[in-house]
């Protein structure tokens, strides 16, 4: 693996975190990161940068976008053909997925980051970003496209999600499970995954597009959608109930929304798919899809919303991007 050249690129969060009096506060570059890393691990950084040194809350769409660029920037220059990014878990799930839909490169990209910081015991800082290292420096990482190394686990981007708030095994792939691991240093694949197909070869020309989620639940009215349309949004994800029902007072509104502007189903669910056609009651997923809304498959809101807000950003008219919401490239 030594051959490898591999960059990480530090966006701050937790895992850059030392406590103060108040409470954990960001206070670890990059370098700080790099230097507690075993030799095995270190050995393979060839750059490093402090791309951002922010909360994993604090990142933006826009900043997404950026990080896509200057990774496809280091990998054009031959500085790097291995990324790893270092960011807070909070937003994980969707870094890694505009970058899947970003950078259409062959070099490995993994995501990683911390449960717990630098001041409290048991800190898995280290032990994440060395796996992650280990992972990018696989020769067999090429060409899958970005993933979640993360408590020896390796994640698709496209599948994974932080589903737990404070158990350092944070992340899982609800429905299909890790696709890899790291172990003793060794990076093992176990499934064989195609990866999401990019919105666009040009990461830095694609503007994000203001895209709103709004979440179904028992009794609420469709008000919000109204707001939605006041605000000038671009775009909806509805995260529905079950497989991708609402009630029956959000059929009439969401129709009209759906011919202004692409509206995604999803579901609220964190395993499973949106169905096509096994009800047909109003409000159901036949219903809500013969009204004009995109099935979200099999991707979860937050991961629907990114692809939406890059799709469009990106120009692609609305047929375009209900091809992109498809089956998982398995």
């Amino acid at each position: 693996m030594n051959h490898r050249k591999l960059a990480v690129v530090g966006l701050g969060g937790t895992i850059a975190m030392r406590p103060v009096e108040t409470g954990a506060v960001p206070s670890l570059s990059a370098d700080d990161l790099v230097e507690l890393l075993p030799e095995s691990a270190a050995a393979l950084v060839h750059h490093v940068e402090n791309f951002r040194r922010v909360p994993g809350a604090h990142l933006s769409l826009e900043d997404l976008v950026e990080l896509a660029a200057r990774i496809k920037s280091l990998d054009d220059a031959g500085t790097a053909d291995g990324f790893v990014v270092v960011q807070g878990t909070d937003t994980i799930e969707e870094t890694v997925f505009a970058l899947e839909i970003l950078y259409a490169g062959a070099a490995p990209v993994v995501v990683t980051g911390a449960m717990r910081h630098a001041g409290q015991v048991s800190a898995d800082g280290a032990a994440n970003i060395a796996n992650a290292l280990y992972l990018a420096a696989t020769p067999a990482s090429a060409g899958r496209g970005v993933m979640v190394c993360f408590n020896d686990q390796v994640h698709a981007a496209w599948a994974v999600q932080k589903t737990a708030a404070t158990n350092p095994a944070a992340f899982s792939s609800p429905g299909f499970g890790p696709v890899g691991h790291v172990i003793e240093g060794n990076a093992r694949f176990l499934a064989e995954t195609r990866r999401w197909p990019c919105v666009s070869s040009d990461p830095g020309g694609v503007g994000p597009a203001k895209v709103a989620i709004v979440t179904a639940s028992l009794g609420e009215g469709p008000e919000l959608l109204d707001a939605v349309d006041k605000a000038k949004y671009r775009g909806l994800v509805v995260q529905a109930t079950g497989a991708g029902h609402l009630p029956a007072s959000w059929v009439e509104p969401l129709a009209a929304l759906a011919a202004r502007m692409p509206v995604v189903l999803a579901t609220r669910v964190s395993s499973g798919p949106i169905l096509a056609e096994t009800y047909a009651f109003p409000g159901s997923e036949s219903d809500l899809l013969s009204r004009g809304l995109i099935s979200a498959g099999f991707l979860c809101a937050s991961k629907a919303r990114i692809l939406l807000s890059m799709a469009l950003g990106a120009g692609l008219r609305t047929s375009r991007i209900s091809s992109l919401f498809s089956d998982p490239p398995t």
